[in-house]
């Protein structure tokens, strides 16, 4: 139910933005995003939001996309190790995001819990991902070094291309203050 919420959603989103193209691809150069673009793309997440803040709807856009394309251990059928992986991001202080990364083992019954911060200020805002043809999951790079792994979710084109999307505009808003 809450995964085909999720897809109406984005279609929405996608439908009135008209993207023609996938904001943030892994080998694709930084992007170039129009006022207008981001515009629509902030008015409609406002409006499905139902609140007049952009960060606290773009906020809320993450993390429901986290939710549905979390990558749980009944995506990892054959997998030696199966845990659910799941995130959540806040605003930290000014120029933050706070990054909470949980891995629940289904069979030990065990939970590790890790917060991150990511410093925002002066880095490259677009986040870029990899969605490789052989495995199960994406991962979505930090920015700035676009080096390191920010997060992992299931292997979904769409859902990660959505969530780099959606995380470049909120580190935007967030680099202003």
């Amino acid at each position: 139910m809450q995964l085909r919420q999720t897809r109406s959603r984005l279609s929405a989103l996608i439908l009135s933005c008209w993207l023609a193209a996938p904001l943030a691809f892994a080998t694709d150069p930084a992007p170039i995003l129009s006022s207008n673009e981001q515009g629509q793309y902030l008015q409609e997440l406002k409006r499905t939001y139902q609140t007049q803040n952009e960060r606290q709807a773009l906020l809320a856009h993450c993390n429901q996309l986290l939710k549905t394309y979390a990558l749980t251990a009944g995506y990892q059928v054959g997998q030696a190790k199966r845990e659910d992986l799941t995130y959540q991001l806040r605003e930290g202080d000014s120029g933050e995001l706070l990054l909470r990364e949980e891995k629940r083992d289904p069979q030990n019954h065990t939970l590790s819990v890790s917060n991150r911060v990511v410093p925002l200020f002066g880095v490259d805002p677009f986040v870029r991902y990899e969605c490789p043809n052989s495995g199960i999951t994406c991962t979505l790079r930090t920015p700035g070094d676009g080096s390191s792994t920010l997060l992992t979710i299931v292997r979904d084109h769409k859902g990660a291309s959505e969530l780099a999307k959606a995380l470049s505009y909120l580190i935007r808003n967030l680099q202003k203050g």
